[in-house]
């Protein structure tokens, strides 16, 4: 360690929204034996049960196997998320193929914090951000249908945001084919704020209003995520709406 205090904090929310009979949404923090946090966010998808169990599966599957390591390196880390990722989308296209959970998946953000770092995985259109001095900056890359075709040049932004299709994702955790994660690494500074959310948020609150929520230095980090949650309500809330925050400080001793 350095000579730096590091503070962290986390706060975890999930919303069944305005508009669903249930919330297929699911988030949760495990720590392994040497203190590192994972946070595992999956938006489910398939009949009304099979959603609720492919996202619940995903998150607890990866949080029990997680527990149990002692990774602090960067690189066991990603090999591990890279593996039991993998293991996961065989698991629940296995149970997909049931009658009972036929079609079932989720997305999934798994993000870990060693140090000033945070390493993720990403599947699918929930998002991994991080404001840094105020200004929103998007670590992932949607697996979208509507993204393909902005990064194609044939949509713009604008109308991606209200494309008829635009809740057609191109990878999830559950297909037959082996999934083809995106890895990343985001070095953190003092100040600096993760967000981690599925597109019940993004598709209902701007990247200004999340700015100005996240740079509200009178609200406490878990007040900051009810805000998030109450913002996208307040739009229409069209989803469920889930939000994971992490703040990294470091004091000088």
């Amino acid at each position: 360690m350095s000579e730096n205090t590091k503070t962290m904090e986390i706060s975890l929310l999930t919303d069944i929204g305005q508009k669903r009979s249930n919330n297929q949404d699911f988030v949760n923090k495990y720590d392994n034996k040497v203190g590192i946090p994972l946070i595992v966010l999956a938006d489910g998808m398939g009949g009304h049960r099979a959603g609720n169990i492919a996202s619940e599966m995903a998150v607890t599957n990866l949080g029990r196997e997680w527990v149990n390591t002692d990774f602090s390196h960067l690189s066991q880390i990603r090999d591990w998320m890279m593996a039991h990722i993998e293991q996961e989308n065989q698991k629940i296209y296995e149970l997909g193929q049931t009658e009972d959970y036929k079609g079932m998946g989720t997305t999934i953000e798994a993000l870990a914090v060693v140090d000033n770092n945070v390493i993720f995985a990403h599947v699918g259109d929930s998002r991994i951000g991080f404001i840094h001095e105020g200004n929103y900056t998007q670590l992932t890359s949607d697996h979208s249908l509507v993204n393909e075709l902005v990064k194609a040049g044939q949509l713009t932004e604008e109308e991606a945001a209200v494309h008829p299709q635009k809740n057609i994702i191109t990878q999830s955790i559950g297909q037959a084919n082996p999934v083809e994660l995106d890895l990343g690494v985001q070095p953190l500074e003092a100040g600096d704020t993760v967000l981690i959310n599925s597109d019940g948020l993004t598709n209902m609150v701007s990247k200004e209003e999340i700015e100005a929520i996240i740079t509200d230095s009178y609200l406490t980090l878990s007040e900051k995520a009810k805000t998030l949650v109450d913002t996208a309500n307040n739009a229409g809330g069209l989803d469920n709406i889930t939000v994971a925050l992490v703040r990294f400080d470091q004091e000088d001793n």
